[in-house]
């Protein structure tokens, strides 16, 4: 059997996945929870009891993960959230 050279086995060990980012909605004082709700539905596609369970996490925790994806994907999901009048931006997730 051939042995590996070690240079080699560090990079195998090395190689992982991208990490995906994620669309962060925040919390604001001037839109309403019906119309945050119908924002996560119609930009997202979620079902009302997703979109409203991600409003309400917004609503009481400040913020919330609407998606999540490749940077560029998360770009465009801030660009769209600022679109409709709502506070996002983009993390890398842990």
């Amino acid at each position: 059997m051939t042995a590996v050279p070690e240079a080699i086995e560090d990079v195998a060990e090395d190689v992982r996945p991208d990490r995906p980012w994620v669309t962060v909605v925040w919390n604001d004082p001037v839109n309403l929870m019906d119309y945050v709700t119908h924002v996560f539905m119609s930009h997202f596609g979620y079902s009302k009891e997703k979109a409203t369970e991600l409003m309400l996490q917004v609503h009481h925790d400040g913020r919330s993960a609407v998606s999540n994806g490749s940077r560029e994907e998360m770009e465009r999901d801030v660009e769209a959230m600022h679109g409709h009048g709502l506070w996002a931006t983009l993390v890398k997730d842990d």
